[in-house]
């Protein structure tokens, strides 16, 4: 019975290990972080008693993975919200939120911001026809490659691009006004 299971975790990372990494390294500071936040991924799959029993493996690393990105970001120093925002902004340039979202900080100002922009950006995206909707969550909240949203809906991966384009285009815009709404304030 070990050995069943030590194969099952064995096949899982090597299924899942490289697409894991790419998922983390993209949502955190350094490298270094990516690793640790991995291996805290796999050291929480190796505790599973029946690892076999998880229905979509998959899902269940990814939501494991972002918990602990999410812990990460949680367990942070204080920091100036003018230490946050950029100084000189020119009204065309886009909005600099993964300045804010991305901070390793922990302050009241920066929780409010992040929770402003989650519920905008949600509030922003229920504006959108489904289709749009549907490509830039996979695409961008769920992180599935283009290729993969197009198995799933039978379109043209051409289809998907331009369907994600004006979703971006419109959140965009939408976002702008509240980027100016916090830079006024």
């Amino acid at each position: 019975m070990p050995q069943d299971k030590n194969s099952h975790i064995i096949q899982t990372i090597a299924s899942y290990g490289k697409s894991l990494l790419g998922f983390i390294r993209k949502r955190v500071a350094n490298d270094a972080d990516a690793e640790d936040i991995l291996q805290d991924v796999w050291y929480q799959f190796s505790n599973v008693v029946d690892a076999g029993a998880i229905e979509q493996p998959s899902a269940w690393l990814y939501r494991v993975a972002k918990n602990r990105i999410l812990d990460k970001h949680k367990k942070h120093t204080e920091t100036l919200l003018d230490d946050i925002l950029p100084g000189d902004n020119d009204d065309d340039e886009a909005p600099d939120f993964k300045a804010i979202l991305m901070q390793e900080t922990k302050t009241p100002e920066t929780e409010y911001l992040r929770n402003l922009f989650w519920e905008q950006l949600f509030v922003a995206l229920d504006e959108l026809p489904e289709n749009q909707r549907q490509v830039f969550v996979w695409q961008e909240l769920d992180d599935l490659p283009f290729e993969e949203i197009a198995k799933r809906t039978g379109e043209n991966i051409n289809t998907l691009v331009s369907r994600k384009r004006y979703a971006v285009l419109h959140l965009r815009k939408r976002l702008q006004q509240l980027y100016k709404e916090i830079i006024e304030y």
